[in-house]
Parts: C-alpha cells; sequence; structure tokens
C-alpha cells in the first residue's frame, strides 16, 4: 500500500449504529402539479417555500421543506393492487386540532377516506390528487411507553387495526365538556384484520 492509498482510505466502522434525527421531507413526483400544490397547501396550512415550472418546495413549520414535487408530465396513474408505500402521518397537538382540521377540509370540499381509532392513535386518512394517502393522527397516550403497553395487551392482539368513528361525534362529545382523554379511549371490540383496512 502506498501512502496515497493510507490518505484516502477511510477509518473502518465504529459499529455502533447512529440513527437519524429526524424525518426531513417526502418529495413525490406528478403529472397533477398545480393541483397537488393547492392540494397539500390546503390540506397542511402550508405556503410555497420555493416553486418554479419543475419543482415546488412547501413548508409549515421551521424546517424549510417537508412536502417537495416534482413535476413530470405523461405519468401514469397508481395502478390499485401494487407494492409501494402505503400512507404518510402528520401528528397534530391534540384531539380539538385534529378535529378542526377535518372540519375546515371538509368546509373546502376535502373529506376523508377512513376515520379509525388504532389505539395508540386516533386517526384522520386522506387522499390526495394522485392517490397517495395521508394519515392525520393525535396520539392518544402521553407517552411512547403508554402507547407501547397497548401495543401488548389482548384488544390489541384481538383488533390490531382499530374501531371506526364520526368525527363528528367525537367534536360533539369535547363540545359536551367530555375530557380529551376519554374521548381518545378506544372502545372495545372484536377481531378484526388487515383485510378490512378500506385503503388500497
Amino acid at each position: 500500500m502506498t501512502a496515497a492509498d493510507t490518505a484516502t482510505t477511510a477509518p473502518p466502522a465504529t459499529g455502533a449504529i447512529t440513527s437519524p434525527i429526524k424525518l426531513a421531507h417526502i418529495v413525490l413526483r406528478t403529472s397533477r402539479f398545480r393541483e397537488m400544490i393547492d392540494w397539500y397547501s390546503t390540506a397542511l396550512g402550508a405556503h410555497i417555500a420555493y416553486a418554479d415550472d419543475g419543482i415546488a418546495f412547501l413548508c409549515y413549520d421551521d424546517e424549510h421543506h417537508r412536502v417537495a414535487f416534482i413535476n413530470i408530465p405523461g405519468l401514469a396513474d397508481q395502478p390499485a393492487g401494487a407494492a409501494g408505500v402505503h400512507h404518510i402521518a402528520f401528528t397534530y397537538e391534540n384531539l380539538h386540532q385534529l378535529l378542526d382540521n377535518h372540519a375546515r377540509l371538509a368546509e373546502q370540499g376535502i373529506e376523508p377516506v377512513w376515520c379509525v381509532n388504532h389505539g395508540p392513535t386516533t386517526s384522520i386518512y386522506y387522499a390526495d390528487p394522485d392517490g397517495n394517502q395521508l394519515e392525520f393522527q393525535v396520539d392518544n397516550y402521553d407517552t411512547v411507553e403508554e402507547a407501547g403497553e397497548f401495543m401488548f395487551t389482548e384488544a390489541f392482539a384481538t383488533n390490531p387495526i382499530g374501531v371506526d368513528f364520526d368525527p363528528a361525534e367525537l367534536r360533539r362529545r369535547l363540545a359536551a365538556g367530555e375530557a380529551e382523554a376519554s374521548v381518545k379511549l378506544r372502545p372495545a371490540s372484536g377481531p378484526r384484520g388487515v383485510d378490512s383496512i378500506p385503503l388500497r
């Protein structure tokens, strides 16, 4: 090995695993460029950080962009029954915010495709103009440990999918003064498997 080889050889890995510090953004390719920008701006309360005819970046918090789009004319629609990403999830601070966002979107003609209390989360699913699925959720427990404990209960083993709900009913319960923690408790249910998920 020459001196040049020694100078360019990287040191060996330590064996320790370093995880990323966060999930930064998602990028979607689309032929519905303007429609997707408008839909995500509405759904997420986001604004355009940068856009030209080929690419757009949206943000809604302290990240410079959370969602981006690449404009590719002539793409085929997503086929049903193909492998790929099932959904992308966004978390709200509390149930009031989640349900207020549902009501806001409904007023603008954006309706969910599924509303379900998974147990660890209360979740409302939407489909964007290209058919990509988004989950808007709120954590049902105060800590990760509590949520994890629920996932090892008999109730979760019997039904790991969840119990469907009506957002209007949850809003009514909150307005009547019921505590958010109570409203977020998953009702008892019978067996339910992945074949019952009403999303492609």
